[in-house]
């Protein structure tokens, strides 16, 4: 990736030399940088020195994203020299034939980048055949912390395939439809439209099972297209590469005569950019043997047939013993001599050894070459034009074989844009139907897009979590959010019953939705959102000084300033990091803040453990109270996992604890701590508070009195009892020292009140 930095924007270029993809966007914001790095995740970034200077944590990129960051000289970024660049490797008079007009920052990305790579690879990037502009505003916006807590390509702890959204949805049968696969995920649409082709695509595969079946067994074989096609044109490419490609190109006509069967937009479209390369491939089989050397120097992978010199040249290397036998017995033939023997050292070649007894046998045209004590050794022209082609057969053979080769990789490589162009077309064909068997093989069904901020769903289930129960006992919910009187469910609950579950798979089903796939889920209406946030637990991120509660609010301030009213939030246990007084304040202001349409009226679930919120329902228009259904069997509880309306009145705690496994003697001991709180009134304090009405009264009172408001702002125990004890206290006939424990004890009264 290259980053430049001009007038507070930023211009992005990404580019994978393996495959040949090339892109390049502006943004206006350091946090929309942030959410581009986190999407590609590039093994490393050059930057212009201003970037440096942004004031982007670069450390943080370092360390939590392995990524290396360099900056490079002045040279690389500027204009005159990138746009240059651009306009070379692609051909054009100008930028405004690729679709850059509107890039001025990101063609020095873009040229920037093309500089660096062509210095690093030494090649002319022939591959890389066309850049894609792009703006983030054509995909659901996705954030560092919402990729990471909706696990989409890996778990949060393990960052292991298995057990994120890509393991469930990834059945594709090539290595480009994987990585297409993740792509998409990576990049939901906000495009209806677009989803909807992509939902036909996926629908006809479904509605044609043994056809889709039969094509993904000849997808099966082939292999990395993409990558293969860089490796030829970059030269590593070795002879088994190309029987790869021959391989994979193979399966082409086949899935060409399949895709004949459907009529969906999108995948005729994807029919008409698959090309079969018969030419190609027909070359390879013709060139290249079917089980060559890896090696390009050592010979033996040009096909007999191919080249009339390599034929020659192989034949005198397997056949040279039977010519010089054939040779010698002609010579015995024509002058008589019985004991005629043609022999080879490394000084003379090959000679011809006549004994002194036979000397004078010896033709005018043997050409004496080495006299020994008894016998005399003789070459002759036909024996020294042998030794040359027997010599000289195995280095010539091979060097031709060599040449023969990059002969018909430079053929294959000339034709690199049809290649990719059918390569994309394999990867979205593999995709659609791998959906297809997904939601087959899970029962997914096809849901409805709307652009009118309904989402409902009915029997959703969490699509991780469902495939890794063993029991298939996972319990479905249902979901209703809109933008008018359902703006935002507030669901109360014990922890461990589910709540998380719940909010994520709904956040899932909309993310799945909107990348073109069937959901998990009975029937959904999706209404299509443009960013999707989450804030589902925290850590200490001690290396920055942050506590987990500084965490917690960072996100929360990212998530108000930056959703929309056609975002989707999932917050869970906003506020829980501080006191009970300062956590409910501020989840109740956030919850205020979300449902007044002039500020955000984003579409949210709030989960928390404040029962006390489930008052809004009667107070905001918009919202409306959810809980997790429990069944009590006497000091134990039992999960229901079912989201019914209302709100839930306890938290079980000390039940939820018991589950956990902490020892009974904690157990118990929290029992008696928790029932004398209770007795004591203690636990009830901002039980059954009218909130909002404390604070217009708040409001109305005069400065002088606010200080006392925001003191007692949550204080619903009268004072009577300690003044009615200070009354009844006989101060005659107490000692000094017992007054003042008596002051003492009835003041920590009054600040535990306060």
């Amino acid at each position: 990736m290259s980053i430049v930095y001009v007038d507070s924007r930023y211009g992005v270029s990404v580019a994978d030399v393996t495959t040949g993809d090339y892109y390049v966007t502006e943004l206006d914001s350091e946090r929309k940088l942030l959410d581009e790095i986190s999407k590609y995740v590039p093994s490393e970034i050059i930057c212009n020195e201003p970037f440096l200077m942004s004031g982007l944590d670069l450390e943080d990129l370092r360390h939590r994203l392995g990524i290396a960051v360099y900056a490079l000289d002045a040279g690389y970024f500027d204009d005159a020299a990138a746009r240059q660049a651009i306009l070379d490797r692609f051909h054009v008079p100008d930028t405004a034939g690729l679709g850059l007009e509107d890039y001025d920052c990101g063609i020095l990305a873009a040229g920037s980048l093309l500089i660096y790579l062509k210095e690093l690879q030494k090649t002319e990037l022939s591959h890389m055949t066309k850049i894609i502009p792009y703006t983030t505003g054509k995909y659901m916006i996705l954030d560092s912390s919402t990729r990471r807590n909706l696990e989409l390509a890996e778990t949060l702890r393990e960052k292991q395939k298995r057990g994120s959204l890509l393991w469930v949805l990834d059945s594709t049968k090539t290595a480009m439809g994987a990585r297409t696969l993740r792509a998409y995920i990576e990049q939901p649409l906000i495009d209806k439209s677009e989803i909807e082709r992509r939902l036909d695509a996926v629908s006809e595969f479904r509605e044609n099972m043994i056809t889709r079946e039969e094509l993904r067994e000849y997808l099966n074989p082939i292999y990395d297209l993409e990558r293969l096609i860089g490796r030829v044109v970059y030269h590593p490419a070795n002879p088994r590469d190309l029987i790869a490609f021959k391989t994979s190109l193979q399966m082409l006509p086949a899935i060409h005569t399949l895709m004949q069967d459907f009529s969906s937009d999108l995948l005729c479209e994807l029919k008409g950019k698959l090309d079969t390369l018969d030419d190609i491939c027909d070359l390879i089989a013709r060139a290249i043997e079917d089980d060559p050397p890896i090696s390009v120097r050592e010979g033996g992978m040009i096909q007999t047939g191919f080249h009339p010199e390599v034929d020659r040249l192989r034949s005198a290397k397997t056949e040279g013993k039977s010519w010089l036998a054939k040779i010698e017995e002609e010579e015995r033939e024509k002058t008589g001599i019985k004991n005629l023997r043609i022999k080879y050292n490394k000084v003379f070649g090959y000679y011809l050894e006549v004994t002194n007894s036979y000397k004078d046998l010896v033709p005018d045209y043997y050409t004496r070459k080495q006299t020994l004590t008894n016998a005399e050794r003789y070459i002759t022209p036909e024996l020294k034009e042998l030794e040359e082609t027997i010599l000289g057969a195995e280095d010539k053979l091979t060097a031709l074989e060599y040449d023969l080769f990059c002969e018909v990789r430079n053929q294959i490589a000339e034709q690199v844009d049809r290649i990719q162009s059918t390569a994309k077309a394999v990867a979205a064909i593999d995709v659609f139907a791998s959906l297809a068997a997904v939601a087959e093989r899970n029962g997914y069904t096809r849901p409805k897009i709307n652009e009118k901020g309904l989402l409902k769903i009915k029997n959703g289930r969490h699509p991780v979590v469902e495939r890794m129960m063993n029991n298939d006992m996972f319990i479905a919910n249902d979901t209703f959010l809109d933008n008018k009187d359902n703006r935002i469910s507030i669901i109360t609950g014990p922890n461990m019953a589910g709540k998380s579950t719940y909010m994520r798979q709904n956040a899932l089903i909309v993310l799945m939705a909107q990348i073109g796939s069937f959901v998990p889920a009975e029937s959904a209406n999706i209404g299509i959102v443009d960013r999707i946030f989450t804030r589902v637990g925290a850590s200490d991120d001690l290396a920055s000084g942050q506590s987990t509660f500084m965490v917690e609010m960072n996100e929360v301030a990212n998530i108000l300033k930056n959703a929309t009213s056609s975002s989707l939030l999932i917050l869970d246990e906003i506020g829980r990091g501080t006191s009970t007084i300062d956590g409910l304040s501020i989840a109740w202001a956030v919850v205020e803040y979300i449902s007044n349409p002039k500020l955000l009226g984003a579409k949210t679930l709030f989960a928390t453990h404040y029962h006390e919120l489930t008052e809004l329902e009667g107070k905001l228009s918009n919202v409306k109270n959810y809980c997790i259904a429990v069944r009590e069997r006497g000091d134990d509880i039992v999960f229901l996992r079912k989201i019914i309306p209302g709100g839930a009145d306890r938290s079980y705690g000390i039940q939820v604890a018991k589950l956990a496994g902490v020892p009974e003697t904690v157990i118990e001991r929290a029992k008696v701590i928790c029932e004398e709180l209770e007795s004591a009134n203690l636990s009830n304090i901002t039980r059954g508070l009218d909130v909002g009405a404390l604070i217009e009264k708040k409001n109305r009172k005069q400065p002088d009195e606010v200080d006392m408001a925001q003191i007692s702002l949550f204080d619903t125990v009268k004072d009577d009892d300690i003044i009615r004890e200070l009354a009844e206290t006989d101060l005659t006939h107490i000692t000094p020292f017992d007054a003042l424990n008596k002051l003492y004890e009835l003041q920590n009264k009054i600040k535990n009140r306060w």
